[in-house]
């Protein structure tokens, strides 16, 4: 029987408004053998407190819960329950709580999965969704972040955007992960947590253990900050590697006061420090003073007491201090009986202790309200900061929430999925096709576009069951190591050592094997404009595996988790996955195999798209197989055409190899077979149609020959010429790729030489242009060093005619010589240009007619192609003395360029 009931919180009275509430689903197996006058004691916040107190039967609650359910039954409300530990165990395992949403929806609102179509259910069902959820949601660090994340998960209504959003988010996590910049929040209570922000909130006061959740909370975000705020003073790009978590992290406000006010009066385990006041203290030395003496006092009683007083001993009941006496032991001081029992004996409270107890209880009582002081003060700080905590609550939540999607991630060695709605993609090889067009006038291999493409894809529970059991493995090697060690020491027996050696042989090997041995991954790789892949192979070959693969695939992908592939992924956001998968026959509804997948298939039909993943397993199995095979030819034709984005399916039916030959929106691949073997390799072959077996793999296996070609023959001379076409098609189509592959070979070599010619051609050019540069260098710096010369012998010159006359007579011969010297200046000055002219081509007549230029100005030096200071103008020679570079030259007017 299941009832529906609500927790009121601020809950009038019966005939006012709810201002918020929360409810629960309470599933009662039976309440047949409940007493209705049971009153559990449940846990009523005020004021709801006044009007249904503990006292009042059971049913009444429930009636007057029910009442309050139909006063405000809006469903935007969050839904808890909230009750004591004696609630629990008086109902057991009757009661099951199932809580949707937690304090004030920390977390986006998520639609529940009864709100999705029932297919849809159906396909999460077979392609095993919610396993995989669980998986994920154990890398969690806290219950309500684990509960929150498998909600997140079975929500699939999410747009393009949300999908990017989520992926964004859990590839700054992988990134904080690798940095060691992310916390784990398995440290912290959350539901400590959240008691204590609900009851801060009403001004109840929190306890220390909940206060010290709290400290535990602000300081798990302090230290995220601190991480993120080091990560970027180290490298400001992490800012940008680490978003949106970085805005999320740093935007939060953190009271250090609350957490030095929390841990100077509450101590790690969560009790209050003696000093927290000087109340509380004194309260204390007094509890302790108190018992200690109370302690001495029954000491006395039983040591001075006769023989039979002599086994008794002190002991504790509800707090007040007794001694303990067997069950028909007498007792020879007077008391009062605090209880009795057998098998524990007699409580009994000595009658002169009484008064030193009663002072203790009142000790106590003091100690208690003392203790509440403290925490008061305490929740009245935390109100103060109480929306700044929530929003740390919220943050962590969602922070842990998105923290498991990313250690899964790394865990299972994921790759981030390249997400991409189709309408981008078929724009893009659009302009590619039409830029194809206007070059080479065929597609290059490296810009083929692909609808999906999963290179070495790993099925996500395959691959989390071989982990688990090569790590139960490596533990066994473990355990046996130590067990060997254990047996090493002196007096073992040694017979019992050697059993252990073997097996822990064995365990090695079977690790070594495991390790090799991994699931195989499959390569799915569907070109653009391909809407239906027809997959043929043998049973138990893995076909079913691979569907289920991509459906996995394309749902981690949308709800932001890696995908599970040696390579980057690149996939489309699909807005559905449907899929029909295994035996989906209904006794109830006297339903056949074949009836269960034409209603699944039918109702997949009705809901998918043209956004829509539909995976269909032997399409068309069950009946009569040329019924079912223009069946599944009629049915894959029909999703082709609008029915999918893009559907894969399975089958044994030959005549759907052939629709590729047909129409360009199918392909073919097979799932490949060892006949030497006699095996699946469970690796999937694109392009390939799959060919029939079962009569090659009976001849191999020994079948008679007269059996086999029986055999041969009722197949058909029609299934074999089927057979035989579609192989003369696949060898054309192959002998037509490797005549495209060596055109498109030629085609590069050729570019590669055209290339290779051009740049020769430059390189030559250059030769030429700097080989002559270095001769008219070479011609200049002679030109220089020889002027240089002549110009120290004038100098020279000119000190000799300086000197009296009968110096100058005795150097009458060095003078002749420095003359013709400077005559040599001047021929070699005035042959420079000309030399420089004559390696260029001469300037225009009209040039000698132009304006002189003045001194300062800048000139071009064909001859050097270099540009030039002029340094001096000689305006009756018209010459120049210029400045290129380290090089000073007098050139003649004609010889530059204004």
């Amino acid at each position: 029987m299941g009832l529906k009931v609500i927790w009121a919180m601020g809950l009038y009275d019966l005939q006012g408004p709810i201002a918020m509430f929360s409810s629960v689903t309470i599933n009662l197996t039976s309440l047949s053998h409940f007493p209705q006058s049971l009153s559990p004691p449940l846990v009523l916040l005020s004021p709801l407190q006044q009007i249904i107190s503990p006292n009042y039967p059971f049913f009444k609650c429930m009636m007057l819960l029910s009442l309050s359910l139909l006063l405000n039954s809006s469903p935007s409300f969050s839904t808890i329950a909230f009750a004591s530990p004696k609630f629990h165990s008086v109902f057991g395992q009757s009661i099951r709580f199932k809580v949707h949403a937690f304090l004030n929806k920390p977390l986006d609102s998520r639609a529940a999965p009864s709100d999705q179509p029932s297919v849809l259910l159906d396909s999460l069902r077979v392609l095993e969704w919610d396993k995989l959820c669980d998986c994920v949601a154990n890398f969690a660090g806290t219950s309500l972040g684990k509960e929150a994340l498998k909600e997140q998960l079975g929500y699939l209504n999410q747009t393009f955007e949300d999908s990017l959003g989520l992926l964004e988010e859990t590839n700054a996590a992988v990134e904080m992960n690798k940095y060691g910049a992310m916390v784990d929040f398995s440290g912290i209570d959350i539901e400590l947590v959240k008691i204590a922000i609900r009851s801060a909130r009403r001004g109840l006061p929190v306890s220390g253990t909940e206060a010290m959740n709290i400290v535990a909370l602000l300081q798990v975000a302090e230290m995220l900050q601190s991480n993120v705020k080091a990560a970027i003073k180290q490298d400001t790009e992490w800012y940008q590697r680490f978003m949106p978590i970085t805005e999320m992290i740093l935007e939060l406000t953190i009271s250090r006061s609350l957490v030095r006010l929390i841990q100077q009066l509450v101590d790690e385990d969560g009790s209050v420090k003696d000093s927290a006041s000087f109340v509380l203290k004194q309260s204390r030395d007094q509890v302790r003073l108190l018992e200690r003496k109370l302690y001495q006092f029954m000491e006395s009683i039983i040591r001075n007491g006769t023989e039979e007083t002599s086994s008794m001993e002190v002991s504790e009941i509800d707090g007040r201090w007794c001694i303990r006496a067997g069950f028909d032991q007498q007792t020879s001081f007077g008391g009062l009986l605090l209880s009795s029992a057998s098998g524990t004996g007699s409580f009994v409270e000595p009658i002169s202790a009484v008064p030193l107890n009663d002072a203790l209880q009142q000790a106590k009582a003091s100690v208690s309200k003392a203790e509440a002081d403290v925490l008061l003060m305490i929740t009245k700080k935390m109100k103060k900061e109480i929306d700044y905590i929530e929003s740390i609550f919220s943050v962590m939540v969602k922070l842990d929430v998105i923290n498991a999607r990313a250690r899964y991630s790394l865990a299972f060695g994921g790759a981030f999925p390249n997400l991409f709605l189709q309408q981008e993609l078929d724009s893009f090889v659009a302009t590619d096709a039409s830029l194809n067009a206007r070059t080479s006038g065929a597609l290059h291999p490296t810009r083929k576009k692909w609808t999906m493409y999963l290179p070495k894809a790993y099925h996500p529970l395959l691959l989390q069951k071989h982990q688990q059991a090569l790590q139960k493995a490596m533990k066994d090697v473990k355990n046996a190591n130590v067990e060997i060690r254990r047996r090493k020491r002196p007096g073992e027996n040694i017979t019992l050592e050697k059993e252990t050696n073997v097996n822990l042989q064995s365990l090695e090997a079977k690790v070594a094997r495991m390790k090799e041995e991994p699931p195989v991954p499959v390569d799915i790789c569907v070109a653009h404009n391909t809407r239906v892949l027809v997959i043929t192979g043998p049973n138990t070959g893995g076909k079913t595996i691979c569907l289920k693969t991509v459906g996995l695939a394309a749902l981690m992908a949308k709800s932001g988790l890696y995908v599970l592939a040696s390579e980057s992924v690149k996939i489309p956001w699909f807005d559905f996955v449907f899929a029909d998968i295994g035996d989906e026959q209904s006794l109830s509804q006297s339903l056949s195999t074949f009836s269960g997948h034409l209603k699944q298939i039918s109702k997949i039909r009705s809901h998918s798209t043209n956004m829509s993943l539909v995976l269909l397993d032997e399409v068309g199995a069950g009946t009569n197989p040329l019924e079912g095979a223009a069946l599944g030819m009629s049915l894959l034709e029909s999703f082709a055409e609008s029915g999918s984005l893009l559907t894969i399916a399975t089958t044994h039916h030959g005549e759907l190899k052939t629709l590729k030959y047909s129409n360009h929106a199918f392909e073919n691949a097979c799932m490949e077979f060892d006949e030497m073997k006699l095996k699946p390799t469970y690796r999937i072959l694109l392009g390939i149609p799959g060919l029939s077996n079962a009569i090659n793999i009976a001849e191999r296996l020994g079948i008679p020959d007269v059996i086999v070609y029986k055999a041969r023959e009722l197949y058909g001379a029609v299934s074999a010429e089927i057979n035989e076409v579609i192989l003369d098609m696949e060898r054309f189509k192959q002998n037509f790729h490797e005549q495209v592959r060596e055109s498109q070979r030629l085609l590069k070599l050729t570019k590669d030489l055209h290339h290779k010619l051009l740049i020769a051609r430059k390189n030559l050019k250059e030769h030429n242009i700097s080989l002559r540069w270095r001769k008219v260098q070479e011609i200049s710096n002679a030109a220089a060093v020889a002027r240089s010369s002549i110009q120290r012998s004038a100098r020279q010159y000119r000190a000799i005619c300086s000197q009296p006359s009968q110096k100058i007579l005795e150097t009458n011969g060095h003078s002749s010589t420095v003359k013709c010297e400077a005559k040599e200046e001047s021929e070699i000055s005035e042959a420079t240009p000309a030399v420089s002219s004559a390696s260029t081509s001469r300037l225009p007549v009209s040039a000698e007619r132009r304006k002189l230029p003045n001194v300062g100005d800048s000139v071009r030096v064909p001859s050097l192609n270099k540009q030039a200071l002029v340094l001096k103008v000689d305006h009756s020679r018209e010459e120049l003395l210029v400045q290129a570079g380290n090089m000073k030259l007098k050139l003649k007017l004609t010889d530059v360029l204004t």
